[in-house]
């Protein structure tokens, strides 16, 4: 097998120095891991006016424990992935569980909001160990179909975590307080170090590491694979596919409260409604892609993101009544099963020389786009749902593009 670096090619490691396949209790943890970090992120927003008031602070120092927690997790991947390509997946993985165990129990006893910011970053940096880990050791262990079934299997364990956290933080923060939410996420923290010491084995070998660290270094530059087109395309792909998701989670309160009228319990039902369209076609891409290409499939669903993204904007400009939004969110939402799983596989499986390193930039990217989009889509208000339309439209536009550029990249380069 070879992998399309941009300017050289690059054989992946011998099937000698391969670890075993996925197992379904690995895959399962791996799902665990890719989602502490998200749920961690929204859960405990719908308390922050509880908050303020607790913490007899202000609703913007509030904001920073969300902001602290997003840039530890942006740090934390771009630390934690370089790191288990140099010392294997498992040691940096129990590092960052642990820190992150730490860190959620300071959080939850926290006495002011000063040490609550400093313990949302450093449980933003240890479980973004377990996002950016978890990719990499799909990639050791599988590429083409089954990395895309591994990776879409995975989702719908850890993909719908943004989605449902919100809705579940709603739930309880009236019963348990922001101090219960918390609560929960170290109990899932917990959880995952538990389960990285049981279930996860070194899946970047030893010998593995030496043959590829050699190939770096005679290659001139250890992260010369990242300039790989292939890598950068799927990656945008997957990256703002992603912000689509993210600015629907965004303005959905709004727009589901405000302009539809809904109270609490529809606009959850309406949400969970979405979060179901994302898992079913989540198991759904793995049986399309054992009959079709995995570029084909991801293709579908980029299609389908963008016609409801632009589906959306044209009910929006045109004075549609506004219960008629809900349609093109549910199939954009949805559509994105075809997305997630497809993109990382074929992103981590074009340089998996430094798989961690790619997961990182994956992670990093993806939740920086996340942050980036958040504040626009209220930049008209909570009476108009223009922004989202916006943000939707030219987030699904971008992803469409890289893809065609990339699979016209790749063919070209087949062909010669």
């Amino acid at each position: 097998m070879t992998i399309d670096t941009g300017s050289s090619r690059t054989q992946a490691a011998p099937l000698s120095l391969q670890p075993k396949g996925i197992t379904t209790p690995l895959l399962l943890v791996l799902g665990l891991l890719s989602a502490v970090a998200p749920f961690a992120t929204d859960l405990y927003l719908p308390a922050f006016p509880q908050m303020t008031v607790e913490l007899a602070t202000s609703a913007t120092t509030v904001q920073l424990t969300l902001t602290a927690f997003l840039i530890g997790v942006t740090a934390g991947q771009l630390v934690f992935g370089p790191l288990s390509d140099r010392f294997g997946r498992v040691p940096p993985l129990v590092v960052g569980a642990a820190l992150c165990v730490l860190a959620s129990a300071v959080a939850v006893f926290a006495p002011n909001v000063a040490v609550l910011v400093a313990a949302r970053l450093f449980q933003g940096l240890g479980g973004a160990a377990g996002m950016v880990i978890g990719r990499a050791v799909i990639s050791d262990l599988s590429t083409g179909k089954a990395a895309a079934r591994a990776f879409s299997l995975m989702m719908i364990v850890g993909g719908v975590a943004p989605v449902v956290a919100p809705l579940l933080g709603g739930l309880l923060v009236g019963p348990i307080g922001w101090r219960g939410l918390l609560t929960i996420v170290l109990g899932l923290s917990v959880a995952m170090l538990v389960a990285v010491l049981a279930v996860v084995r070194e899946t970047h070998l030893r010998a593995r590491r030496d043959m590829l660290r050699a190939e770096r270094v005679a290659s001139g530059s250890p992260l010369r694979a990242l300039r790989s087109r292939t890598f950068i395309g799927y990656t945008a792909v997957f990256a703002f596919g992603f912000a689509v998701m993210m600015a629907y989670i965004s303005a959905s309160p709004f727009l589901y409260q405000n302009m539809l009228g809904l109270d609490t319990v529809a606009y959850g039902l309406l949400f969970g409604l979405n979060a179901l369209a994302l898992v079913v076609v989540s198991a759904l891409s793995p049986k399309l892609t054992a009959t079709r290409s995995v570029e084909s499939v991801l293709t579908l669903g980029i299609a389908l993101v963008t016609a409801s993204a632009v589906a959306f904007a044209l009910l929006v400009f045109f004075g549609a009544p506004a219960f008629w939004l809900t349609v093109p969110l549910f199939t954009a939402v949805g559509s994105l099963g075809l997305v997630f799983g497809n993109a990382t596989a074929l992103a981590l499986s074009a340089v998996p020389q430094i798989a961690g390193s790619a997961s990182a930039v994956l992670g990093a990217l993806q939740f920086g786009l996340a942050a980036l989009v958040s504040p626009l889509v209220s930049l008209g208000g909570e009476g108009t749902a223009a922004p989202l339309a916006v943000v939707m439209v030219v987030a699904a536009a971008i992803a469409a593009v890289a893809l065609a550029v990339t699979r016209r990249s790749s063919a070209g380069t087949s062909a010669s």
